[in-house]
């Protein structure tokens, strides 16, 4: 297995209509490589440099150097080389922006779906928060490539992220991702266990959901399993943080984002979730944001 390929054999700008079957020998789709290495567009990633489709970008123009040699697409590198970004590559990731919405219930966090718009449409100036004091002033090209890192349900609202900066959405569902996030959820208490062949009652009292003081009717042990001990789709989940924020609402805090996975560990547990919203994404909080407005996210912030 050679440790780099031909200059120019593939191209990365742009993904190709139909997978092309890769000739042997070549190694520009495997991520590691012979003696340690890795592909290059990795590697920078790993560094915190670019999102690996930025850095093929930046590759394809002759914008990366390694060991003072202009990188070639695809290439294998020790983990010990020297990587030289050239100042036009950084002059545009600085102007990339990340967006911070308080996603409304009704707006799909993705790609419009069953006749629900995207939350994207929402990031206006007109819906910019008067009390965003971030030096940024908008422009509609800021809306290229501006795409959620992570999902919100249709049904939940509060923060969510979207960005055109790579690393910022590597950072948050990247593969080896453990961001925190926070959610406040109002529950009702119904009972109904799923696990059961039948509708059985774990605790009640009488056949109506519990509305109020929650927290008094709900088992301690099934406020264990809510924290660890649940399964969906086949997979135990990790644990997680989870409290009474008051009698009717749980505070959640979750390292994973599996699809509804808060709605349906509730019901694992005979709870129904009816109110949902995300207001912590690591050290960011949704904090005073009002529900359909947005703002930048400022210098000074980390996640």
């Amino acid at each position: 297995m050679s440790e780099q390929n031909p200059p120019n054999k593939f191209r990365r700008a742009a993904p190709p209509p139909a997978k092309a079957p890769i000739p042997a020998g070549q190694t520009n789709t495997a991520a590691y490589g012979a003696n340690g290495t890795v592909r290059l567009n990795k590697r920078m990633a790993e560094l915190g440099m670019a999102s690996r489709r930025e850095a093929d970008a930046w590759i394809a123009k002759g914008w990366v150097k390694v060991n003072g040699k202009v990188a070639e697409m695809g290439m294998q590198v020790a983990p010990d080389v020297a990587i030289e970004i050239d100042p036009q590559a950084r002059g545009q990731q600085a102007t990339q922006v990340t967006i911070l919405l308080n996603k409304p219930i009704g707006y799909v966090s993705g790609q419009a779906e069953d006749g629900h718009e995207p939350a994207v449409v929402l990031i206006q100036p007109q819906n910019r928060w008067r009390d965003d004091n971030a030096r940024f002033f908008f422009n509609p090209s800021q809306l290229r490539g501006l795409a959620p890192a992570g999902r919100l349900d249709i049904d939940s609202t509060g923060l969510l992220v979207l960005t055109q900066d790579g690393r910022v959405a590597r950072q948050l569902i990247g593969e080896d991702s453990v961001m925190e996030k926070e959610y406040l959820v109002r529950v009702v208490y119904t009972g109904a266990d799923p696990t059961a062949g039948a509708p059985t009652q774990l605790s009640r009292i009488d056949d109506d959901p519990v509305s109020t003081n929650v927290q008094a009717v709900f088992p301690p042990v099934m406020l264990a399993r809510l924290r660890h001990g649940l399964s969906l789709d086949g997979q135990p989940l990790k644990p997680a943080q989870v409290e009474w924020q008051n009698p009717e609402q749980l505070r959640f805090v979750l390292t994973e984002g599996k699809k509804r996975q808060i709605r349906r560990m509730c019901e694992l547990v005979g709870l129904k979730v009816v109110g949902l919203k995300r207001v912590r994404i690591g050290g960011v909080m949704l904090g005073n944001l009002p529900v359909g407005q947005w703002r930048y996210l400022a210098p000074h912030e980390k996640f």
